[in-house]
């Protein structure tokens, strides 16, 4: 029996938060044991809430970024729907909000603002493309901040661009928001003082596409869209067996190729050949390389393929779908599925990658209804069930 408590157990966030990127965000601390005050719209609440029914009647999206959480459903265009939120945030230690440019400071949810009124308060703002600048009033979908960051310029094929298939500059502003958070708790328990924390997708993007900016800006033309494939590593790409699978494989020094050459191509002479010797004779003769490996694995089935690739230390990967990662046997065999509660029933769900040996499991909390712990937390902040009914009656809360 674990005694130590989660990290993050005492710390309370209250969000006024939508879609993606700051629900994903709240969602990490509350699995590490923050309470999470999610704030929502009378009128359908988060709009991630309306994306899909595909979850056994809920949104996809929504389940899987809003667990553990408390919903407050507020008009927040109404001075007794802001006060409310702000009663909740004076005695809060994290406030994160990603509404349109300048909608927080309209409302003072800023964070100069709040900040200057809380001083141990740590304020996030997450949003498109930062609070300055030409592009600070652009609207920022996950796709659009895809294509400014330009990931789309170097995802998909030679013919053709491809965003990413899971929403990349939602999911990196949440993560950086999330380190930001904890990098500013730590702070403050040694300074005694919050402050604001400012993240942008554009930035946070940016900074994922490390690798071929700096090829680009430093070695001159900017990677080529390769598909699987890798543009400056060779053989590095999915390959066709003999029973209709698709394998993938990665060569990553000069060692592993004459490895690959002896015990896969069955032609230890391809090793020292030099179209092949080395990664830039590989990556410059790609087409014969590919087609080299190609020939030798479509003579092979799937997972023999796989089993002679990993004997000769070759890293390699079967082409799964999402059904495949569903029933995955590593993560099964690592136990990281749990059973999430929701409005409709539980659902599976996976344990945050985050973990810590020796300490309690990650706080899967339910996934809330809109408006379910109103009440509770007018409650909390003193309001008799008379004031509560009022503000019911007047279309304050719901």
């Amino acid at each position: 029996m674990h005694t130590q408590p989660l990290p993050l157990e005492g710390i309370t966030v209250v969000a006024v938060e939508q879609a993606v990127s700051a629900p994903f965000a709240t969602r990490q601390l509350a699995d590490l044991g923050a309470r999470v005050i999610k704030v929502e719209r009378l009128d359908g609440g988060d709009f991630a809430r309306g994306y899909d029914t595909a979850a056994q009647g809920l949104a996809s999206h929504f389940v899987w970024c809003n667990r553990g959480k408390e919903s407050l459903a507020v008009d927040l265009k109404d001075p007794r729907g802001r006060d409310i939120v702000h009663r909740l945030i004076a005695d809060a230690d994290v406030f994160v909000q990603n509404l349109a440019q300048g909608s927080a400071a309209r409302l003072g949810l800023d964070a100069p603002t709040l900040c200057a009124a809380h001083p141990r308060l740590i304020a996030v703002d997450i949003s498109g493309y930062g609070a300055g600048g030409p592009y600070a009033h652009k609207r920022a979908y996950d796709m659009l901040v895809q294509c400014e960051a330009g990931l789309v310029s170097v995802t998909g094929t030679s013919e053709q661009p491809v965003k990413a298939g899971v929403p990349a500059a939602d999911i990196a502003a949440a993560m950086y928001a999330f380190s930001g958070v904890l990098a500013a708790l730590l702070r403050r328990s040694t300074t005694g003082r919050g402050g604001p924390v400012e993240v942008s997708m554009l930035e946070s993007l940016a900074e994922w596409m490390g690798h071929p900016l700096h090829y680009g800006m430093h070695g001159g033309e900017p990677p080529a869209r390769t598909g699987i494939a890798h543009a400056v590593i060779s053989p590095y790409d999915a390959y066709a067996t003999a029973d209709g699978g698709q394998v993938l494989l990665s060569v990553q020094n000069d060692r592993e190729w004459r490895r690959m050459a002896d015990q896969i191509l069955k032609d230890p002479a391809l090793g020292s050949d030099p179209r092949f010797a080395t990664n830039t004779a590989r990556t410059t003769h790609r087409e014969l390389t590919d087609a080299v490996v190609a020939g030798a694995l479509s003579q092979l089935g799937t997972e023999e393929a796989v089993r002679r690739l990993e004997a000769a230390g070759i890293a390699c990967a079967r082409l799964n779908d999402v059904k495949d990662v569903a029933g995955h046997p590593q993560l099964a065999a690592r136990d990281r599925w749990r059973e999430v509660e929701t409005p409709t029933g539980p659902l599976k769900a996976l344990l945050p990658p985050i973990t810590l040996p020796g300490g309690p499991e990650a706080q899967m909390g339910a996934v809330p209804a809109l408006g379910e712990h109103t009440s509770a937390l007018l409650k909390s902040l003193g309001m008799t069930d008379q004031e509560t009914a009022a503000l019911r009656r007047d279309s304050v809360v719901a």
